[in-house]
């Protein structure tokens, strides 16, 4: 083997479907012949071994036979195809340095070049990972726990936990009275509302009328276009919470808003951030099984991962759409690889693998995988989980908060950010600059507002929907575009994909952002931009 036999070593074990202690790699890198050592290693595995530990490379090393006259020792099939996979690897060689992204930073988000420092770390060659002072926490799971049945009562019990919880943000900056109160106070009267917004629509004047809604009743609520808050109602969605303050008509059956509240991330949010060097690899759209799906570039990506350059990522974020999915939008059939979708998440299992296998791994569903498509979204069933156990990969559902060493990462999909798109104004949101259209997100506190359109939403007792709680990254995928940039201290990434364009990609105009990483320092929340296609 070359000069790099930690790196081929472990990859090659990788794709046998074993991880390996560190010193197990340094053991077979050392021997006299590594590569029949590693083929030895392989075929003495146990059936049911998951990890090459030290003491399964000692016994083989004990047992070495001596060697027969011609000075070689056969070498059984299977070990012996593993064994030369490694060294036949083009993609090893190919490791190609792969540049950072000349994409432009987006508003203040940090978007340095830097170089992993080149210390030798764990059971890739470079790394050295102490699982102990890993931690890794996920909160609103909602796996296992929807309850909906479709029912009117439903609907009632999700409108009502939206309400409570996001009309709590906003009740230290009003003195809110319910809708039916209001409406039994006198005319010229001073009053405050917090509602869901239930209708809007412009006068003949060119004025706007906005139908609060609380858990009381309906209140109409009128913003004048000389108003400097008549900005606003542009940014409005249906169904999102907000507050007003203002004062009522003569005949009370209007308020005149003087001023709008939306829950919105405070501006004094600190985010939080990890006590030590380490890093995170945000992706989605991965989409195994198209056509399209950037074999190379994912290929390129695990061969770095392996590197010295790559030793301080330690986590990997996978924000939806693992595999391309069957009859998500007309006549994709004709673009599919693989048509059957259990074989593509099978595809995507190996691809899993060539990643290192200590890394932690999370992943969510999107709107292209096996499950349902109304959001809030389950993680994957107990078939799908068990095709998909490379290395251990925690599966949660979409959305879901992931704690990773004290650092708040909301990983969402994002198939509302179409919504939010289709219906804000282009400088408020577009694919172009998805990360702006998440801000609308981060300001409504929740990631998908509107129900009843093109966002297929479930009723269920609670909303996971809302943000309750402020996340230090909120990542997401679905729009297939790389963007990025900073709200109120929150990192805000869409993380492109890795499909190249498909003919239905053209037929609607966009230009995917395919083959790149964003990786985020958990110590600071700075962000690089690898490119690998």
């Amino acid at each position: 083997m070359p000069l790099e036999t930690p790196a081929r070593i472990v990859r090659t074990l990788v794709g046998r479907g074993y991880n390996a202690e560190r010193e197990a790699v340094t053991l077979i890198a050392g021997s006299d012949d590594p590569g029949r050592t590693l083929a030895r290693v392989v075929e003495a595995a146990p059936d049911d071994a998951l990890r090459i530990t030290a003491d399964h490379v000692r016994e083989v090393l004990a047992s070495a036979p001596a060697a027969d006259p011609s000075g070689t020792e056969p070498t059984p099939p299977a070990a012996a195809d593993a064994a030369n996979a490694a060294d036949a690897d083009p993609a090893a060689s190919a490791a190609s340095d792969p540049s950072v992204s000349a994409a432009t930073s987006h508003d203040n988000a940090a978007h340095t070049d830097q170089s992993a420092p080149a210390e030798a770390q764990g059971t890739s060659a470079g790394r050295n990972v102490d699982p102990a002072l890993r931690s890794l926490e996920i909160a609103n799971d909602m796996t296992g726990q929807s309850t909906g049945t479709g029912e009117y009562d439903d609907f009632v019990k999700v409108f009502r936990d939206r309400y409570e919880k996001l009309s709590k943000l906003l009740r230290g900056r009003v003195n809110h009275r319910p809708a039916k109160a209001i409406s039994n106070m006198s005319g010229g009267e001073d009053a405050e509302l917090i509602g869901l917004v239930d209708d809007v629509r412009s006068t003949k004047s060119g004025h706007w009328i906005i139908d609060l809604e609380d858990t009381t009743g309906t209140f109409p609520c009128l913003v004048m276009k000389d108003k400097d808050i008549a900005g606003y109602v542009d940014e409005l969605l249906m169904d999102e919470c907000i507050a007003v303050q203002g004062t009522l008509s003569g005949d009370a059956g209007i308020l005149f808003v003087d001023s709008m509240h939306f829950p919105d991330v405070p501006r004094s949010h600190r985010p939080n951030t990890a006590d030590r060097d380490v890093q995170a690899a945000l992706i989605s759209d991965v989409h195994v099984g198209s056509q399209e799906f950037m074999a190379d570039a994912w290929n390129r990506f695990a061969d770095w991962l392996h590197t010295e350059e790559a030793a301080r990522i330690e986590y990997l974020l996978i924000a939806g759409d693992m595999v391309e999915g069957v009859g998500v939008y007309p006549n994709q059939d004709e673009e599919l690889d693989v048509i059957d979708i259990y074989e593509q998440y099978e595809a995507f299992s190996e691809h899993l693998k060539s990643v290192p296998g200590d890394l932690e791994i999370v992943m969510i569903p999107g709107n292209h995988d096996a499950v349902r498509l109304a959001e809030p979204q389950p993680g994957f069933d107990d078939e799908l989980r068990g095709i998909m156990s490379a290395h251990d990969a925690r599966i949660t559902s979409n959305p879901s908060m992931v704690t990773l060493e004290g650092v708040n990462v909301l990983m969402y999909h994002g198939v509302s950010l179409d919504e939010v798109i289709a219906e804000l104004p282009a400088d408020k949101a577009s694919y172009d600059e998805p990360h702006k259209a998440m801000y609308q997100l981060l300001k409504k506190r929740h990631v998908a507002p509107q129900f009843g359109g093109h966002t297929r939403l479930a009723p269920e007792e609670l909303d996971y929907l809302v943000m309750e709680d402020v996340p230090d990254i909120f990542h997401t995928g679905h729009v297939h575009k790389l963007g990025w940039g900073k709200y109120h201290n929150v990192l805000a990434v869409n993380s492109g994909c890795w499909q190249a364009q498909t003919d239905f990609q053209k037929s609607v105009n966009i230009d995917p952002d395919a083959g790149y990483a964003p990786i985020v320092d958990l110590d600071t929340l700075n962000m690089t931009v690898r490119k690998f296609s």
